[in-house]
């Protein structure tokens, strides 16, 4: 068999609702991004992943990724792949590296397989892949639709249903306040996460009803009570001039949605607190093959 290669980028998320308390959720894409490369090679069952940007990082969801494309074209016993991974999204900060590395791979792999599937066929194998790896709790259906799709998404992640997708508007831009603190999503307390529930369920109606930014800031403050953060980052973002503001995913990142003439008050208050702060803007792009 010649070796096929094929690349391909996924971009990056942010949570307006976090489905681990109710298994519903809803987030929005920012141009952060992840680049896999995928190698096919005629050594079956040996699929070797390397993460550039973080090279200490576990590798067992790339790998699954492949396996399960493999798996799904019922080529896991003719054929093995080598995979690398570039990033600028910082890993186990609540800043859906996961999903969107998931997307990039599983998307690479079908290229490199000179197959086609659809995008939710594309979006449920590396959810597959998550949960093989015991990287996800929810399998983060809403983190990686909206990484694939760009824009907004309202999910059931319990039924892997695409609930709403909306654009994103103009003129706002996204604040991260990102401690140096690694948290991995296995780790989390779940059963305390459900203890919300009722009050996260509030938090989702609003997201379901279009008042994404008030979903957002709710939710943030309820599961930093929950998981037991300072919910000040947040509040001092909002005070600021942010539209919304709260916890990434389960932390320990903050995300601010911010109008672009009160971004320099926003990052003003976010630099009092440890981490580094990252700027960017909506994506509304689709993940994409790029060679």
């Amino acid at each position: 068999m010649t070796q096929r290669t094929a690349t391909a980028v996924a971009h990056g998320a942010a949570t307006i609702v976090n489905a681990m308390a109710t298994g519903q959720g809803a987030a929005f894409g920012v141009d952060l991004w992840t680049k896999a490369e995928v190698k096919l090679t005629s050594e079956p069952k040996v699929i070797q992943g390397e993460i550039q940007s973080d090279p200490t990082e576990n590798t067992a969801l790339i790998e699954f990724a492949v396996a399960r494309v493999l798996a799904h074209f019922k080529m896991e016993n003719r054929l093995g792949a080598k995979i690398k991974t570039d990033s600028n999204i910082p890993i186990a900060r609540g800043l859906k590296s996961s999903s969107v590395a998931a997307n990039a791979v599983t998307l690479a792999t079908v290229a490199a397989l000179g197959k086609s599937l659809d995008d939710i066929a594309v979006i449920n194998l590396g959810v597959d892949a998550a949960f093989d790896a015991k990287v996800t709790v929810t399998g983060a259906f809403d983190d990686a639709c909206a990484s694939y799709f760009g824009g907004i998404a309202v999910t059931d992640n319990t039924k892997r249903a695409l609930l709403t997708r909306a654009p994103l508007p103009e003129g706002l831009a996204v604040l991260f306040h990102v401690p140096p603190k690694k948290i991995y999503t296995a780790n989390s307390d779940v059963n305390r996460l459900k203890t919300v529930a009722p009050l996260i369920k509030v938090a989702f109606r609003e997201a379901e009803n279009g008042s994404f930014w008030q979903a957002l800031s709710l939710n943030g403050i309820i599961y930093s009570s929950a998981i037991g953060f300072d919910a000040s980052v947040a509040l001092d973002a909002l005070q600021a001039g942010a539209v919304a503001a709260g916890l990434c995913g389960k932390g320990p990142a903050v995300t601010a949605v911010v109008p672009d003439d009160r971004l320099d008050a926003v990052k003003i208050v976010l630099q009092k607190y440890e981490g580094e702060i990252i700027q960017t803007k909506f994506n509304q792009q689709k993940a994409s093959v790029v060679k």
